[in-house]
Order: structure tokens, then sequence, then C-alpha cells
């Protein structure tokens, strides 16, 4: 009797805890509260909020979205370097030994400014054939005007006069070499004067007081900081698409400054097989240093496929789809976007943005990063 009781009381409890597990698992899944999966889709912000100042600060590149054609860009990189008529090599010119330094490195130069003297040997023997063809030059004249003289009186033959006329002439022509011999070596008497052929800055100055030089030897260096391009290398491929007078953008130091295409090499370096790529600032010349690394977008002439065009480094991948963060009055907003093509420098956009819009370029992802964290946190 006892044993019966005993089971229908357990049986009572089972039944119960089971009741009470049902009734439990109905209140789980109930609206009033959320299941598991709902905070995740409920937390997820949906902007970045960010000021003016904090985008400046976070260096986050704001892009204009606009109309091209995708693959119409050609990304190449390259270094600035000054063009042959920005920068001047200054040698000795004459053997000899440095008497007198005007300039160092950082001076500013002006054209025909003496930067160096040079007492030599050869200078004094150029001024003393100057000296002596002015000499020759003085006595000849004075015998053509004594010819001329005595012609005129009737006492002298007429082939006397153009003798002395040609004596004459040419002594005049050796004067006009002696003189030019000495204004190309820079010859004053004894020494010889260095001059800059071009205005600008010194670069380089390895000349130092009391060496004694040859005439091949460097004593200066002088570039024009306001004349300077950039050289690039493309793929041959790529460089059959670019035409002279093309636009492009020299990213250098933060900034990006427009140039032109200058030039196209012909043919290909035999080393690297790749064309080289001349450009020409067109503005903000001063924030470009020669020898810097820049990189460099050319607008193609010809090829590219349809669409909208964005930085790589705009898309982000967010939740597992592909977004752009659009700008707003508050800040930034992810954008799903259908891609198209990708490189490493460009994606197409088929479809989620208009021509217009304004997008967070480079460091984009410090928005995804803040966007994740926000989502972190409300979790």
């Amino acid at each position: 009797m006892n044993r019966n009781i005993i089971a229908a009381f357990a049986a009572i409890a089972i039944i119960s805890g089971g009741t009470g597990y049902l009734l439990s698992g109905s209140e789980d899944a109930s609206p009033d509260q959320a299941p598991a999966t709902a905070p995740e889709t409920a937390t997820t912000p949906d902007s970045v909020a960010m000021t003016p100042e904090r985008i400046k600060a976070a260096d986050i590149a704001l892009v204009e979205v606009g109309p091209g054609a995708f693959g119409s860009e050609i990304v190449a990189q390259g270094s600035i370097e000054a063009p042959p008529s920005g920068v001047a090599v200054l040698t000795a010119g004459a053997e000899g030994r440095i008497t007198r330094i005007t300039k160092q490195i950082g001076d500013a130069v002006s054209r025909g400014q003496t930067v160096a003297r040079i007492e030599s040997r050869d200078a004094a023997d150029i001024s003393g054939d100057l000296r002596a063809a002015q000499a020759r030059a003085a006595q000849a004249r004075a015998e053509y005007e004594r010819e001329q003289r005595l012609f005129d009186a009737k006492v002298t033959a007429e082939a006397d006069l153009q003798k002395a006329r040609a004596d004459y002439q040419a002594a005049v022509a050796a004067v006009d070499a002696a003189q030019g011999s000495a204004a190309a070596a820079g010859v004053t008497g004894r020494y010889v004067l260095v001059r800059s052929p071009i205005s600008g800055s010194v670069t380089a100055a390895p000349a130092k007081l009391g060496n004694y030089v040859s005439p091949e030897t460097e004593l200066f260096r002088i570039a024009n900081p306001n004349l300077v391009q950039a050289q690039v290398s493309v793929p041959v491929a790529d460089g059959r698409r670019i035409e002279r007078g093309a636009r492009a953008v020299i990213e250098a130091g933060g900034q990006e400054i427009p140039a032109r295409v200058r030039s196209v090499t012909p043919s290909a370096n035999p080393e690297s097989r790749t064309l080289t790529v001349i450009l020409t600032p067109t503005a903000g010349r001063s924030m470009l240093t020669p020898g810097d690394y820049i990189r460099a977008r050319i607008t193609a002439a010809k090829g590219g496929e349809a669409g909208l065009s964005v930085p790589a480094e705009a898309v982000q991948s967010v939740g597992g789809r592909d977004v752009v963060f659009v700008r707003t009055d508050k800040g930034f907003a992810p954008r799903p976007v259908q891609l198209g093509a990708r490189t490493s420098a460009a994606a197409q956009i088929l479809n989620g943005l208009k021509p217009g819009e304004t997008i967070a370029g480079a460091n984009a992802f410090l928005l995804k990063a803040e966007l994740e964290k926000g989502s972190g946190e409300e979790e």
C-alpha cells in the first residue's frame, strides 16, 4: 500500500516538473523576452557619430563619388625628380686652389651669382692670352689707321691699306675669341669665378676652402625647388593607354597635387619591363621634394567599364556585407553596396551609391572599428 502511494506521488512530481519546463520554455520564447539572436540585430548601430575635427584628426579622407569608368585610372609608384633644367652641378672648371667660398648647403642662390673663387695658373694663362690679343689688336688698329692716312694722301698703294685692314680685323677676332674663353671659364685675372647657371638653393657643397681641385671636381649642386616632376613606372599594357597631356594626381605627404602627363617613354626598361611616365605638377610644387617616393593616379585615355569607381580602401566588410561609409550630418552611416570588379587601388560599385555622395576613403577601417566597438558595448 505504502509502495503504491509513493509511486503515485513520484508520477505527479514528474508530470509537474515537465509542465513547469514547458511553461518555462514557453515564457522564454514569448515576445516580452528577447530571443538569443535578437540582441545582435536590435543593438547593431546604424551610424558612427564623428565631428569634422575628429575626422581631420583621424586623417579620414573624404571622397566625392562621381560617374566614371572603372579601370580608367592607372595607379603607379615612383619618385619626385628634378628636371634637367632644374638642377645644376658646378665644377671647378680649372685646376687650382679654392680661395673663397660664399655659399653653403641651404643657401639661396641667384642665377649668375658667384659661389666660389679659385686661384689658378690656367686662369692666369687665359688672362695673359687675352691681354696679348688686345695688345696685338691695338697695334693692328694703329697700323690700319696709319695706312688709311697714307692712302688718303696718295702716298701708299691700296693693297697696303687692304692688308692693314685685314690684319686689324683678324686681331679683333682674336680678342673676341680670347674674351669668349675667359668668360666661359669664369676667368678674372688669375682667378676662376664659379657662378650658378640657375636660381635655387644649394643642395650639396663638397667644396672646402684651401682644397686643390681639378677642372672636373664637383664643388656645388644647385636645385630649383619650383622645377620638379614626378617619374613613375607603369606596365607596358597600361602605358599604351596613357596619352601626353592626360590628367593625373600625385599623392605625397598626405596631399593630392594635380598634374599632367608630360611624356611616356616609347620603349620599356630592359630590366623592369615597364614604361616611364613623366608627370608635371600644375600646382603645389612647393609640397614636393626631390627624392621623395610618391604614388600617382593617371587618367587613361581609353579602356574601363562604365559605372562608379571608389578607392579600394573605402570598401569595408561589416557583418559579412560589403559597405562604404557615407558622410552624414553627424558623422558616417554604413551603406551596403554591390561590387563589380576590384583592383588593389579601386573598386567598381554596381549598386548602392549615387554620384555626388561623399564617402570615407583612406582610413575608412577606423569607422568600421568604431562601429563594431559600439555594437560590442551595447551587447
